[in-house]
């Protein structure tokens, strides 16, 4: 099935099926990616993703790598869904005469997707990251992790109260640093990688290629943007532990960073990055060009929201 046919209710059921069950699989090295990146030098509790992770199931129990999930999973839809469905919209007002986009014009429609997303990924990615890091300080400081902990309700409900909208938006302009140049990177990258698996012109690439395609665009610049994804997590971080700094603005944590802990703390998490997000765009692609959501649409009485 061609690009140009998928109705956009069945867009958004593609790429929310995606997030759900891409974020399923991946998110215990999501957790090991920040508590990596929050470690400052010389008080590094992990060594690596693999040791994060079984110091994690020592400590937490297995679910414990699950810590923030429902956070990604309550709103990984709504985020992908707008993400996939961005995109597609400003190709398609982008393109003239049926003519197909130049690099550039991929890249001004990744950068719009981006920058639409970031309405849904700057809190999840707020929330999460406190339930996250909440493991890591607990070790730093030696003491027992709490099961029973903050949810992301209570969280969030503390955050509006104390900082109103704006506490959910902490780090609003990382966030945008990161998932706008990703798109950027991501969006061109992945349409001319599938344009080279493509039978003939008027063919869909196979559905390896298309797994392939997303899983090279998305570890490429997830690891290409990397750098802003630090500066995001620390900004996002609103539990330090002792003798841990905090920062004013992005200005200000990527100069103490530089400072204190030199330029290669900016890879910090790249390689998990990199296995997070490489499959969970496979799978985006695969669920957007195999069709699972026009089979929904068509088998279902959601077949009326595409009239």
């Amino acid at each position: 099935m061609s690009q140009h046919q998928i109705s956009l209710p069945a867009k958004l059921i593609n790429g929310g099926i995606a997030g759900i069950v891409g974020v399923t699989c991946v998110f215990p090295i999501d957790l090991a990616k920040t508590r990596l990146q929050n470690q400052r030098r010389g008080q590094m509790v992990y060594k690596s993703m693999m040791d994060c992770l079984v110091k994690t199931v020592r400590s937490e129990g297995y679910f414990g790598m699950y810590r923030g999930a429902a956070v990604n999973l309550t709103l990984v839809t709504p985020e992908k869904a707008i993400k996939l469905a961005a995109n597609d919209f400003f190709r398609h007002q982008l393109a003239k005469d049926g003519k197909s986009l130049t690099v550039f014009k991929e890249m001004l429609a990744g950068c719009g997707a981006g920058m639409c997303q970031v309405v849904i990924t700057t809190p999840m990615e707020m929330l999460k990251i406190q339930l996250q890091d909440a493991g890591r300080l607990a070790a730093q400081q030696q003491r027992p992790v709490k099961m029973s902990a903050a949810s992301a309700i209570q969280i969030a409900r503390q955050l509006l109260q104390t900082q109103g909208v704006s506490g959910l938006y902490k780090g609003l302009g990382a966030t945008l640093m990161r998932d706008v140049p990703f798109s950027v990177v991501y969006f061109p990258l992945f349409a001319n990688l599938n344009q080279m698996g493509k039978p003939s012109p008027g063919e869909s690439s196979p559905f390896y290629w298309a797994f392939l395609s997303g899983c090279v665009a998305g570890s490429t610049a997830a690891v290409a943007v990397n750098p802003c994804d630090v500066v995001k997590t620390r900004l996002q971080s609103l539990n330090k532990g002792s003798g841990e700094e905090t920062y004013s603005g992005v200005v200000d944590c990527v100069t103490k960073i530089l400072r204190k802990e030199g330029p290669t703390a900016f890879l910090k998490g790249a390689g998990c990055r990199a296995l997070v997000i490489a499959p969970l765009f496979g799978i985006a692609q695969v669920m957007y060009f195999v069709g699972i959501g026009e089979y929904i649409m068509d088998n279902s009485p959601l077949s009326l929201l595409s009239v």
